[in-house]
């Protein structure tokens, strides 16, 4: 597909552009309406056509914890019989806890370690099924109010039974940007890993006490324009970082639900060095 067309929709989701405006520019730039419309499915995450994760050695439950103003809702994913085990918050994309995040938490579950995959849009009720309505409230959210409610999604791993006491945190898009601001906001945290996720403020930096890992798409021009910056200020602050930019590939290329951006190579790549970081860390 044109790349021109993957960046318009990356922009179409990333900004206040509106559906209308994005289907004018998206036929313009396929030749008319009717080719628009038969691309949108292929821009589109498609839940479908994924394998929905399953395993016999990890139990999941959706369960809620207490937030700011209110319980916060999320799913729960433990490896059976196993005990002394980090923890790991997952955090979803600007579209809410959709079953891909979902997928996700059990897969780091199935790894060895307790999962809990937030629903960010519990103020609202929880993540709607129309990514498109999901995405507009991820933009109503009070971001204060929303850090304090993943803050608290990590106290609450400290304190489950069979953890041993270490806790990370795994964010993509928006949830790469969550990441960052949790490791500037949680001195406690171990492990960071933000997968094509905006930077936190340069100023914040110095606040970072836990290891980093950043995972970059080669032609996400968006996100990427802010690492030299990024990575000056972790070297400046003498943080334990580690930083990989995949070539050729496009922002969301973890996403097995998106068939335009989805990159298997580059997938199956970060997720051993973000599995690897983990057990390093948490262990």
């Amino acid at each position: 597909m044109d790349q021109k067309i993957i960046n318009l929709y990356d922009q179409y989701t990333h900004s206040q552009l509106t559906r209308k405006e994005f289907m004018k520019r998206l036929a313009m730039l396929a030749g008319s309406t009717a080719a628009a419309t038969a691309l949108l499915p292929l821009l589109q995450n498609n839940y479908a056509a994924a394998t929905p994760f399953h395993s016999e050695d990890i139990t999941s439950e959706h369960i809620t914890y207490p937030g700011v103003a209110g319980d916060v809702k999320a799913v729960l994913a433990k490896p059976k019989n196993k005990t002394g085990v980090g923890g790991v918050v997952v955090i979803h994309e600007n579209r809410g806890l959709n079953p891909h995040i979902i997928d996700v938490t059990k897969r780091i579950a199935a790894e060895g370690f307790v999962a809990l995959g937030v629903d960010a849009l519990s103020p609202f009720g929880g993540t709607p099924a129309d990514e498109d309505k999901g995405r507009e409230l991820i933009g109503k959210l009070d971001m204060d109010q929303t850090v304090q409610n993943y803050l608290k999604g990590l106290d609450y791993l400290r304190t489950l039974d069979g953890n041993n006491g270490k806790v990370g945190c795994v964010g993509f898009c928006w949830g790469g940007a969550m990441a960052g601001r949790l490791a500037v906001n949680d001195p406690r945290l171990q492990a960071s890993v933000a997968y094509y996720g905006s930077q936190p403020d340069i100023a914040d930096v110095p606040k970072i006490k836990a290891s980093v890992l950043l995972h970059y798409a080669g032609l996400d021009e968006r996100i990427n324009a802010g690492i030299p910056a990024y990575e000056e200020a972790l070297k400046a602050s003498g943080v334990d970082y580690q930083l990989f930019v995949y070539d050729g590939v496009n922002h969301a290329f973890n996403n097995d639900t998106s068939p335009t951006r989805y990159d298997e190579a580059a997938a199956k790549l970060a997720w051993q060095r973000t599995i690897g970081f983990f057990k390093s860390k948490l262990g």
